[in-house]
């Protein structure tokens, strides 16, 4: 039986929430340049964080992608108040409240990452159907690039990204790509992977029913730091070349994890083989972070389609009805 949602009438595409993620940026400024009306939803485009944006620099106090807790954008602000942490309320106050009636349907936050990840959905629901369709419907689309699904089980209070602020969101992260500069084939698939997903919600507005199907999700269960010196707290090792771009591999216990400036081998010490991402991201060293880990669960996922009187049974479908 097919889910009956409710439509997507306001969509928010969000760029430079860090502001040297420059996809992001440069791609939201061009929607802003050739902004036409669209008789199906109403997409809101904006600059997340535009002074780092203006001084290509990542933030200029606190990471704002770490603000939009419920105690973040709730609490008393310090005195003086970090610049992140005012504009995340700015942000909460345009497209939420977070987690009220009056937020908007889906917010899509564009970002780059160093590491060869492909095309990531990243989400901190991993049941959220909507989130899930567009994933699918990304994977069917886009067949030249990897498609991913990463879930941080983390509660709605304690979601800290921008996404968090409406009903539906996910950051799309694209690498590898260097902070600091734009490539053009990681901007033109971002482009390509963000016109696939306003296409969805156009599709799915105007009740076209999305059949369901079976996708992967790889769901974060902790993350590895690097090696670093007692004393100091400087690192003592890089990523080993084995491990170094091979992103959502299989990482068996034994295998090389890190090799040491001195050139020993470090290996993984986990008691199961899992799935490595974000390896050697170069924002993640301030936050001693090397690379996550998560596992890879199948789920299945039910057919979809607008609530509404007006509904005409439109199927979109399956790769199997196709072939």
């Amino acid at each position: 039986m097919d889910v009956l949602l409710p439509g997507l009438s306001r969509v928010a595409v969000c760029g430079g929430t860090h502001g040297n993620e420059l996809s992001g940026v440069y791609l939201v400024r061009e929607m802003l340049r050739v902004e036409k009306g669209d008789e199906d939803m109403s997409t809101q485009k904006l600059l997340s964080n535009p002074r780092a944006a203006e001084l290509c620099r990542r933030y200029l106090d606190v990471d704002l992608n770490r603000c939009f807790t419920l105690a973040a954008l709730n609490d008393p602000l310090p005195d003086p108040a970090p610049y992140e942490m005012v504009r995340a309320r700015e942000l909460n106050a345009m497209l939420g409240p977070k987690g009220s009636p009056r937020a908007v349907d889906l917010v899509c936050d564009l970002h780059n990452t160093t590491s060869n990840m492909g095309l990531c959905l990243i989400a901190f629901s991993d049941c959220d159907w909507i989130s899930l369709h567009i994933y699918h419907y990304l994977q069917r689309e886009m067949r030249y690039i990897p498609v991913r699904y990463v879930h941080f089980d983390v509660s709605d209070k304690d979601s800290y990204s921008l996404d968090s602020v409406g009903k539906h969101g996910f950051a799309l992260e694209i690498g590898p790509q260097p902070h600091g500069l734009v490539r053009s084939n990681i901007y033109s698939a971002m482009k390509e992977g963000l016109q696939h997903i306003l296409n969805w919600v156009r599709l799915f507005n105007s009740g076209v029913v999305f059949n369901g199907g079976s996708v992967d999700v790889f769901t974060t269960v902790g993350h590895v730091d690097y090696p670093r010196d007692e004393d100091t707290h400087n690192i003592t090792a890089a990523i080993h070349p084995q491990l170094q771009d091979r992103d959502f591999c299989l990482l068996h216990p034994g295998d090389p994890l890190f090799q040491t400036f001195s050139g020993q081998t470090v290996s993984y010490k986990g008691s199961k083989a899992l799935h490595p991402f974000f390896i050697n991201e170069c924002a993640y060293y301030e936050k001693g972070v090397a690379l996550y880990l998560a596992t890879k669960r199948t789920f299945t996922i039910p057919a979809v389609r607008v609530h509404k009187e007006d509904h005409q049974d439109v199927r979109f479908p399956s790769e199997e009805e196709e072939e």
